[in-house]
């Protein structure tokens, strides 16, 4: 029944920023566990942040730690990755989900509500 809507990607240089922004229909945030994940032509999903419910705690791939942030507003049902210092290697499809089993939280398997993914392409 829940909803889940990605905006924010697009085209940018190297060094360059981009916020993503993730908005849900019918799905209580406040209830659990939020990630955001990416996709390359070629490769697995991959998780690259996730945030608990209470919004207090998070954790990063090591490919992105120091230059990305999560964070949410479970009043407006919106999760955020802010991501900086974009690189080449940062191209993908970026995706949100919801629906946390309870598992590792980088396996996409244990998200069960998946948006349609906003597309990030960086140049150098």
């Amino acid at each position: 029944q829940g909803r889940l809507e990605e905006s924010g990607g697009g085209s940018v240089q190297a060094g360059g920023s981009l916020r993503l922004s993730c908005a849900a229909s019918q799905i209580s945030f406040s209830m659990g566990r939020l990630a955001w994940f990416r996709q390359a032509p070629g490769k697995e999903r991959e998780g690259v942040a996730t945030i608990n419910s209470g919004g207090d705690i998070t954790y990063y791939a090591d490919s992105v730690k120091g230059r990305f942030t999560i964070s949410r507003d479970n009043a407006k049902n919106t999760v955020y990755l802010q991501m900086n210092s974009l690189k080449p290697e940062d191209t993908a499809m970026y995706y949100c989900a919801a629906g946390w089993t309870g598992g590792n939280w980088y396996r996409a398997e244990q998200f069960l509500i998946w948006g349609q993914g906003t597309q990030v392409t960086v140049s150098s």
